[in-house]
């Protein structure tokens, strides 16, 4: 399943994501992580000290063995330089999935060691000194959207991103790539209104979307009710304080499972909610997705950019679903 995890700054979503891809690795379930926010705060939230974190292999700097390895023997791209963030995959393409080993996680991934298991982690890599003035952020998670348009997941295998801060998580076609997107919101009106926007930024696109109510008190039900009035059926569950996380987030986390029963039932939940969404899977509309963007993007700036009829790499005859075999 894939699972993105969207809210605005400082609002949990880091914290959050983490601890789910920690609920899935105590749970010896398979899971590729992807910290696809430009802070870059998700190998620390995963245990990893400063220096490992910054030694991250960085998607965005290895894009042409990307593009040459997704590319395959797929006639319809004249060459890997003519494919950009959003190519589709076609007939030839080589595909990535959860459960393998390829040049493309052999060079981009590391796996990180948690309490009972492991995930693979992948960073689009951060906002430098040499980009500014000369380079758009969205470039920089190009790589990430490439990479989950050639994605073929099953159930129980999970792939979770962690998205851009803020209603930037749907400047480009990437929120569409989702089973069900998490959405963290406080319960304060500024979170609520992100709310609002996520939900009418996602109603065109069939976008499941589900409300985790953070830094909720325990002790005070206004919260709760304010985030029932104000979100209604889209609430799932709530997060509270944490000693857990306080300690995680001083580089001393205690073993997993010492995690508050609370928590960890709303880790749970959200569990449940994502493999829910396994029946509701449409293959067809989310290739047809992946094309609309493409050919958006191809019009806009792809054309210019690449010099290439980019609409011709549209396999009008693929669907990409679990079925689809690849070259080796």
């Amino acid at each position: 399943m894939k699972i993105a995890f969207v809210g605005k700054g400082g609002s949990g979503k880091t914290t959050l994501s983490s601890l789910f891809v920690r609920h899935l690795a105590a749970t010896a379930q398979p899971v590729v992580a992807v910290d696809a926010d430009i802070n870059q705060h998700l190998g620390p939230a995963l245990g990893l000290d400063e220096a490992e974190a910054a030694a991250l292999p960085a998607l965005g700097e290895h894009l042409p063995l990307i593009k040459d390895y997704l590319r395959g023997s797929n006639p319809r791209i004249a060459s890997a330089d003519t494919m950009i963030k959003t190519t589709p995959p076609g007939t030839g393409s080589r595909l990535l999935r959860v459960r393998e080993n390829n040049p493309v996680y052999d060079t981009c991934a590391r796996w990180v060691e948690l309490d009972g298991g492991a995930a693979r982690l992948m960073v689009t890599g951060p906002f430098t000194d040499a980009d500014l003035g000369v380079s758009c952020y969205h470039s920089k998670t190009g790589a990430v959207e490439l990479c989950l348009n050639h994605l073929v997941d099953g159930r129980d295998e999970f792939v979770v991103v962690d998205m851009t801060a803020g209603s930037d998580s749907f400047a480009s076609g990437m929120f569409t790539r989702f089973d069900i997107t998490f959405l963290v919101v406080e319960p304060t009106r500024r979170g609520v209104s992100v709310y609002r926007q996520y939900k009418e930024y996602a109603r065109d696109f069939g976008v499941v979307l589900k409300v985790v109510g953070n830094k909720v008190r325990g002790d005070d039900s206004a919260d709760l009710d304010f985030l029932r009035a104000e979100v209604g059926d889209d609430l799932l569950v709530t997060v509270g304080h944490s000693d857990w996380v306080r300690a995680m987030e001083k580089g001393r986390p205690p073993r997993f499972e010492l995690l508050e029963d609370v928590n960890r039932r709303a880790l749970r939940m959200l569990e449940i909610a994502a493999d829910a969404t396994y029946e509701l899977r449409d293959w067809e509309r989310y290739t047809q997705q992946m094309v609309h963007f493409h050919l958006k993007n191809a019009r806009s700036w792809g054309n210019e950019r690449t010099g290439a009829d980019l609409a011709a790499q549209v396999d009008p005859g693929f669907v990409l679903d679990e079925s689809v075999t690849a070259p080796v």
